[in-house]
Parts: structure tokens; sequence; C-alpha cells
């Protein structure tokens, strides 16, 4: 049976086991206090499908990020066994997935001295936690935290494939001075890692994300030789984003692979072609609280609720913060999130007739431009099934770093 614990902060109950599919009805949208965080499984539970089917012939690890989600119920599902592998972006999410099981993690961003106390923690619990740098400088303080603590602080390399973000270019000299660093530290080189951030900038389309694809594989498989050329080890090859994980052809020379957002996806992913509308996971529950003189609809989920994250939509020359949805998940065509205020969202139309036919007290799901900034403005998943009302279950999730 099903423990059941009222929350007080509103009128959701909250279950300490995720409810089975013949579980009572505990509540429904239409009784939430919003706006609320909702989950769909089944599209969530396809989207893992998918990614799983896609590299399934490619013989390459799959270590889902977990970012996106910061739940542990979202991680079981996501991941291939309780302890891992796995990605996160923050310490506090390795201390949390530790705290679940997780013991094979990657923290994917540029280490600093203030976290090396945190990650040597994780390691003396046992966690497998591998560390990313790009730099002699941060080679040496790992391998000086590894000596004075006695503790091994593994790491991988980052290589900067497409000018997006940190890491070294895949044919500079300085990969192979930090390769020599960290061995004559002492310290074990997992292998090099990049991410093709610049996919979620390009066209879109198959083509498109195939070429991103191949430009962060021949990147990362390229700076790998280089190092072990000099006769280094280099055992690791971790490429990975959510379109080219997708929609790569070759992975010869990978590893493993590393995404996240696949797992809700969202209106940029929509926007690229990599998904449907109807495949994002992910919405946030508002009810209509007004009517504007010019037509508009005002809600009670402003950025507070949604994000600032424009996504794609400004580049289309439509900026707005997410498209609009019936209460049962169907997408209204024409509608978005036009404007935005601390706990107000102006739900306008796109399309020339301006029409917004929605009424004061009707509820509404915002489907999201960017899910890990949506999902980030809360604490909480209410999980259904597609078209369906009934909230299954409800998955804590947590923020911070």
């Amino acid at each position: 049976m099903l423990n059941v614990m009222r929350d007080a902060r509103d009128t959701s109950l909250v279950l300490d086991r995720p409810g089975a599919a013949d579980a009572a009805i505990l509540v429904r949208l239409d009784d939430l206090a919003t706006p609320a965080l909702v989950l769909d499984r089944d599209r969530m539970d396809a989207n893992i499908a998918r990614m799983r089917r896609q590299l399934a012939p490619h013989d390459v690890l799959l270590r889902p990020h977990l970012k996106t989600a910061k739940s542990i119920e979202v991680a079981h599902a996501l991941l291939a066994s309780s302890g891992g592998p796995a990605t996160v972006s923050t310490l506090k999410e390795a201390e949390q997935f530790a705290g679940a099981g997780l013991t094979d993690m990657i923290y994917a961003v540029g280490i600093s001295a203030d976290k090396l106390d945190r990650a040597v923690a994780l390691r003396r619990r046992g966690v497998d936690l591998a560390l990313l740098l790009d730099s002699v400088e941060q080679a040496r303080l790992v391998a000086a935290t590894s000596r004075e603590t006695g503790v091994p602080l593994p790491c991988w390399i980052e290589i900067d494939c497409d000018d997006h973000r940190g890491g070294l270019k895949s044919d500079d000299p300085a990969i192979l001075t930090v390769a020599r660093a960290l061995q004559q530290g002492g310290v074990p080189l997992r292998g090099v890692l990049t991410h093709a951030g610049e996919s979620y900038n390009g066209m879109g389309g198959a083509d498109d994300l195939a070429a991103a694809a191949e430009q962060e594989r021949r990147a990362a498989v390229g700076a790998a030789a280089q190092i072990r050329a000099a006769g280094l080890l280099c055992p690791g090859v971790s490429v990975g984003s959510t379109p080219t994980a997708l929609f790569g052809r070759n992975f010869e020379g990978v590893s493993e692979v590393r995404a996240g957002v696949y797992v809700f996806f969202d209106l940029v992913m929509a926007g690229l072609g990599v998904c449907r509308a109807e495949d994002i996971a992910v919405s946030v529950l508002a009810t209509v609280i007004g009517r504007r003189g010019d037509g508009k609809a005002i809600i009670d989920a402003g950025w507070m609720a949604l994000s600032r994250d424009l996504g794609r939509s400004l580049r289309e020359g439509q900026p707005n913060y997410g498209a609009v949805c019936d209460l049962d998940g169907h997408v209204l065509p024409g509608l978005a999130v036009t404007g935005v205020n601390q706990e107000h969202g102006i739900v306008g139309s796109l399309s020339a007739d301006g029409i917004v036919p929605l009424q004061i007290g009707e509820r509404v799901r915002i489907l999201p431009n960017h899910a890990c900034a949506t999902s980030a403005q809360h604490d909480r998943y209410h999980v259904v099934a597609t078209g369906s009302r009934a909230v299954e279950a409800v998955w804590p999730r947590f923020n911070g770093w």
C-alpha cells in the first residue's frame, strides 16, 4: 500500500513511494495549486527508449546527464543500473545521487580549488567521481590535492569541438602539456571529453545535426590520438549532446556518449527537428487569472515559473517563453507566452487573427523553451500519464550547487 503524506505547502499529495498503475487517484491536475511542474511519464519513457535504440548498434556506453532532471526517480528511469554511469553538472547533484546509490559519475564542469574537498569526500565514500579540466594549473592543483589527501582524483581533459565554451582545441599542443602534468602528478587520466553545444544553434535537420556529430567525434578522437602518439595513456573518448547523440551516424573511436535533455525534450529540440512538440514530457500547469483589453490572457506563471529563456524563438522572429497547451497536453496552435513578469505570464497569439480563446479560471500547460531552465524553477514533478489528468506520483527534485 502507498503511504501518503499531505504536503502543507499546497494541495498536492506527496507519495513517499511512486505510485503503481492501480493506485487510487489521489489528486488531479484540476485540483493542483498553480503554477506546478507536470511530467508526462509515458512521453519520458518513450524518449529514454529512443536514445537507447539509437545508440544500441554503435557499441558505445550511454552516460546520461542528470542535470536536466535533478531527480532520483528520473535518474532510476534513465540509468542502465542503480550505480550508473551518469554525468552531473554540480557537486550537489553528485552528493544527492551518491546518497541514492550512484557510484559512477563524471562531474562535467571544470574543477576549481573550492570544490576539491567535496570531491575528495565523495571518493572516500566509494563514489568513482571523475573531474574535468583543461589547464596545467588545474592539473597541478588536482595532483597536489591527491598527494595531500591520499585520494586519487581521476580526470578527463576537456576538448573544445566547436568554439562553444571551455576546453582545448583538438590540435592544441597544450593538450599534451596537461596530460603530462597529470601523469607526473600521479593523477589517472580517464580520457578526453567534449560537448557539441553549438549543435543547439545550428540550422537543424538530420544532415546538419549529423555534421555537428561528426565534427564532435573527430575533435575528440583526434585529441585522444595526439595523447596516445606521445606514449601517454588515454583510455576514454567521451562525446555528447542530445542532437548529436540522436543524429550521429559514426561513433568510431568513441567509448561513451553523454546526453541529458532528451529525457524531457523542449521547444529548442523541437525547433531543431530533434523531436516533435508532442514528445515534450514536461510542462508548467498555470491558471488564467485575467484578460487584457488587447485580447491577451494573463496566467499565474511568470518568469519565476517558466524562466526567461527565449530558446530559438528570438532567432525565429517570434520571441516567446513557451507554447500553450490545453489541460490534457494538446498544443493550442498559434498561442504562446509572449511576455513575462515575475509572477504573471502574458498569453498572446502568433497568428494573424490575434485571438486568444482562453477564459478566466481556465487551466493550461506551457511547454518550455529550455527544459533544464524551466524545471529548475520548481521543487517537484507532478507525474501523469499521457492524456490523463490524474497525478500518479509526486517526485521531488533539487537545485543548488
